[in-house]
């Protein structure tokens, strides 16, 4: 029977047994199964209420560093992809013929996005054409690096069945599987330590998952990085919940997901969605854990609703609609829950950090611990977290609710009735607790003997979800990482200058033209230019053993921003220190201006000149200071004008006195000519 159906009927079916002469026990009795529907709360995100005790042993969500090496093991369980993630696969293939190993690994059991970063080791490869590795160069061009993204009619890898045709054939497809082919080469034995340092490269790869997930606010299938609508998915899969899309109720769920979209500042100053990232999981793992890890990323509740459907609290404060006062509490247990032994001082939080290889990092301590070996802090870790920003907040929350005061009310039935569909509740009952936010933490139950509802939660201020990342994100520590190899050379001697060329028309045009130092002639230098207030990246390549590269023309009066790097067989340098150039397309000022004269007025001075004739002039600066010092002068005005032509105007905002004023003719490029005087001005 539906919930909402149930607590409608519920007091009319006790008060008609009751009429009957019924005992209250037998009432009670036959009312319990009506009951259920009403009492119904999943808690903390769980999909559906099977104790863990119950349920055979399973193993975990995996780890980030379980996905470093490729899994050899006989009919590994499926492996599901949410968002971007790191891992290597489980290998399906490897045979050697003629020098060359051949690797097929299983990233994922289903379809997906994309790969975008392959890795070989610790290091990021770079492919170039037919798929071979470029970069790191010290692998010589022996490494080749196939995919397939999981299509349900897939297609074989063609150099696997010519080289195997009698154990691999083109029906072995892998529908459905999104597959990596890895072929290495042999070398001679001088050049083994150089090409593979680290012996058999070890793959893996960054890439797009699941790209069938269903959005609920549009009820299309594609890729997405969003925690509700994995969450969506997983209660829907068979891996999960096992429940039917309608089970759900999508608009709950639509809004969990713009929640989930929001934008967010860290602490630099730059925005990011409020709960995205990524994880991956088995099939065989506990699909208790997966979904845990997915609700306390986003601070997701899962609930039935009182029509039966699985909905969801998102993590975000909502001003309660249910007001409980002394008149409809009948009793409650007030816990301050101030224990300086046990008080949790601090929480730590560790989370994936792409920034560091994917690996788990920690991140900043949020609160004060404790300054002894006895710290009293709680860890938030998560590895479907891929920000630190992220963390921090998730690591707010628990802290705020580790110390919040704890209630246990036993209310009404009436005024009550709602609270099992409720995250947020406001209780007024002085002096304890004055128009109070109370967070609902456990399952409210409801007596049908005595009508009641009896439930716990915290006290949480309204700002629960407030963040400041400037005075509160923290900054995490340092990790240690791999150390990059650094085979091609910085450019030396890059000096990058504007230059001008004529480009018809008696028009000019700047671009930049950089030397380095040769080198080497089988390296080319590449030349990035940037505006430095945003803009597109534009970059050029010299042809190999020449130390000279231009840009294309720049926009004039434009400050961009300059740098340089080697490439040599595919593999670049670093880059050097940016240079500050501005693209001056006419360096040439025009005539300076004639006829100067100024008049004053009441606030004001009357600027006239006559522009010089000359074909590049664009306008006139207009000057004036206290004293006769063109150096300390003030530009109050600029005055575009045509060649040849009598012009004036009219500057206001002058303060009393005598003035001095110039006129300076400037060219297109806003380069300018010889000031010339007005001469003292009297101003009133």
């Amino acid at each position: 029977m539906p919930t909402a159906i149930a607590g409608a009927i519920l007091p009319w079916v006790i008060q008609g047994l009751g009429a009957l002469g019924i005992p209250l026990a037998t009432i009670a009795a036959i009312a319990v199964p009506v009951a259920l529907g009403a009492s119904y709360l999943l808690l903390a995100g769980a999909a559906y209420l099977v104790s863990a005790a119950f349920q055979p042993a399973k193993p975990e969500a995996p780890k980030p560093e379980d996905g470093k090496f490729n899994l050899k093991q006989s009919v590994p369980p499926l492996v599901y992809v949410l968002g971007k993630v790191k891992k290597a696969g489980d290998y399906a293939f490897l045979e050697e013929k003629g020098g060359t190993a051949y690797h097929i690994t299983v990233w994922a059991g289903h379809h997906i996005k994309g790969f975008t970063q392959h890795w070989l080791h610790d290091e990021p490869a770079t492919l170039s054409g037919g798929n071979t590795v470029s970069a790191p160069a010290h692998f010589n061009n022996k490494v080749t690096i196939l995919t397939r993204l999981g299509d349900a009619a897939s297609t074989a890898y063609a150099n696997i069945v010519a080289a195997f045709p009698t154990i691999w054939t083109n029906d072995h497809r892998g529908d459905g599987r999104a597959t990596v082919m890895m072929a290495v080469k042999s070398v001679d034995t001088e050049s083994l330590q150089k090409t593979y340092p680290s012996g058999m490269p070890q793959h893996s790869a960054e890439g797009e998952g699941h790209d069938g997930l269903i959005d609920p606010r549009t009820a299309e299938a594609g890729y997405s990085e969003n925690f509700a609508v994995f969450r969506y998915w997983h209660l829907a899969h068979p891996v999960g919940a096992k429940l039917t899309i309608n089970a759900l109720h999508a608009p709950d769920w639509a809004h969990a997901a713009d929640v989930c979209d929001e934008t967010v500042q860290n602490r630099e100053g730059d925005d990011e969605p409020r709960y995205h990232g990524g994880m991956w999981f088995r099939a065989n793992n506990d699909p208790v854990n997966v979904g845990r890890l997915m609700d306390q990323a986003a601070d997701l509740l899962i609930y039935e609703r009182a029509d039966g459907k699985v909905g969801v609290h998102a993590g975000e404060f909502v001003e309660p609609d249910v007001r409980l006062t002394a008149n409809d509490i009948i009793n409650l247990n007030y816990d301050p829950y101030k224990r300086k032994a046990s008080n949790v001082l601090a929480v730590r939080g560790r989370f994936t950090d792409p920034e560091k290889g994917y690996n788990t990092v920690d991140a900043a301590i949020y609160g004060a611990p404790y300054p002894s070996d006895d710290e009293r802090t709680k860890t938030v870790e998560n590895q479907a977290v891929k920000r630190h920003n992220h963390m921090s907040r998730l690591q707010k929350l628990a802290y705020v609710r580790a110390r919040a005061p704890r209630v246990r009310i036993l209310a009404h039935y009436e005024p009550a009735r709602q609270v099992p569909y409720r995250r947020f509740i406001r209780v007024h009952m002085p002096p304890k607790l004055t128009e109070a936010v109370i967070e609902i933490t456990g399952r409210p139950t409801l007596s049908l003997r005595n009508l009641t509802y009896e439930f716990e939660g915290i006290v949480v201020p309204s700002t629960l979800y407030a963040f400041d990342a400037t005075t509160e994100e923290g900054v995490p520590g340092a990790n240690v990482l791999p150390v990059e190899r650094d085979d091609i050379p910085v450019p030396e001697g890059f000096s990058p200058t504007v230059e001008v060329e004529e480009v018809g028309g008696g028009s000019s045009a700047a671009f930049i033209k950089a030397i380095v130092d040769f080198q080497n002639d089988l390296f080319q230098y590449e030349l990035e230019w940037q505006p430095t207030a945003s803009g597109p990246v534009q970059s050029a390549l010299g042809v190999a053993g020449e130390t000279e590269v231009r840009s294309t023309y720049l926009a004039d009066g434009v400050e961009y921003r300059a740098r340089a790097r080697t490439w040599s067989t595919g593999a670049s340098s670093n880059w050097t220190d940016y240079v500050v150039l501005t693209a001056t397309a006419d360096p040439t000022p025009p005539n300076d201006v004639t006829g100067v004269s100024g008049t004053g007025g009441a606030g004001q001075i009357t600027f006239n000149w006559t522009a010089p004739n000359s074909a590049n002039y664009h306008g006139s600066h207009l000057y004036w200071h206290t004293a006769n010092v063109f150096g300390a002068a003030t530009l109050a005005a600029t005055e575009y004008g045509a060649p040849n032509a009598a012009d004036s105007r009219i500057v206001t905002g002058i303060s009393a006195g005598t003035r001095y004023g110039w006129v300076v003719a400037i060219n297109g490029s806003g380069v300018e000519a010889d000031p010339v005087a007005t001469g003292a001005i009297t101003v009133t």
